[in-house]
């Protein structure tokens, strides 16, 4: 008989709230009967200026199916958590949670853009792409360099060897589920690798806190500036340098300056 699930959700409690989180944003977008265009990722919605997009697209599923996958998957890799004798644990497993979301869905865009800009496949133009398979697959790159060991378990009975789990599953995924996106899965992969590999790192409480502030900040003026969310609090305008702009917290006096970075069918991540 396995371990109660409370006893498992102590040891893996990072896993548990990003569980909690996607289920949660599911739910909601079930019940307010919100489609996958209206938070997922594509290169046109980015060019546009919805960068926010990296974030909610990451987070959001559009079937229950897409979901306990993901979730499945996730809730096995969660033994990242339990391997701080390795250098992982809970706190290695928040810092680069939040790196695979960024840098994996930034990796989609740079894709999106050679395909479409240097082979002249305008498919990937309108591709929306929505899932946190990206960060999933990660999750299952570093555990495969880091501990080979392991096994990756799926919906309690299916059981993969962890070093061919992230190719096994891309093959896997593209012929089962065609509408499976390989480019995010892929970015996932590299991401992971660079991670495991130390090409990125240094990760600690101070990056991550900065690095989770500005993502905030920049999440809050890509909304606010692409009129996706209209924050009253919250005025953007052009100073000194028209391609910079302003962020003034109405009522504080306080102004903010900031770089833009220019950005030259639906897949499941």
């Amino acid at each position: 008989m396995g371990r109660p699930l409370f006893y498992e959700i102590v040891e893996k409690p990072a896993t548990s709230c990003m569980i909690g989180i996607c289920s949660a944003i599911w739910f909601y977008i079930q019940k307010k009967n919100i489609g996958y265009s209206h938070v997922g990722l594509s290169y046109e919605n980015a060019i546009e200026g919805q960068h926010w997009r990296i974030i909610t697209s990451a987070f959001s599923h559009i079937s229950v199916i897409h979901l306990v996958f993901n979730m499945s998957a996730l809730w096995s890799l969660g033994v990242v958590e339990q391997l701080g004798h390795i250098g992982l644990g809970v706190a290695y497993y928040l810092h680069y949670t939040l790196v695979l979301v960024v840098l994996s869905g930034v990796l989609v865009l740079g894709m999106y853009h050679i395909l479409i800009q240097r082979f002249k496949i305008e498919y990937f133009r309108r591709v929306t792409a929505v899932g946190y398979s990206c960060v999933v697959f990660g999750w299952m790159t570093i555990l495969s360099v880091k501990q080979p060991s392991s096994k990756l378990d799926l919906f309690g009975f299916l059981s993969l060897p962890i070093s061919f789990a992230p190719f096994e599953s891309l093959i896997f995924t593209s012929i089962i589920v065609p509408q499976a996106s390989f480019i995010g899965h892929l970015s996932g992969i590299v991401v992971g690798y660079a991670i495991a590999w130390g090409l990125i790192h240094g990760m600690n409480n101070f990056w991550a806190i900065s690095m989770l502030g500005w993502i905030v900040l920049a999440f809050v003026v890509s909304l606010k500036r692409s009129g996706a969310c209209d924050f009253d609090f919250l005025e953007i305008e052009s100073v000194t340098d028209p391609s910079l702009p302003s962020v003034r917290f109405l009522g504080s006096g306080r102004t903010l300056q900031m770089s833009s970075l220019p950005v030259e069918g639906v897949e499941i991540v």
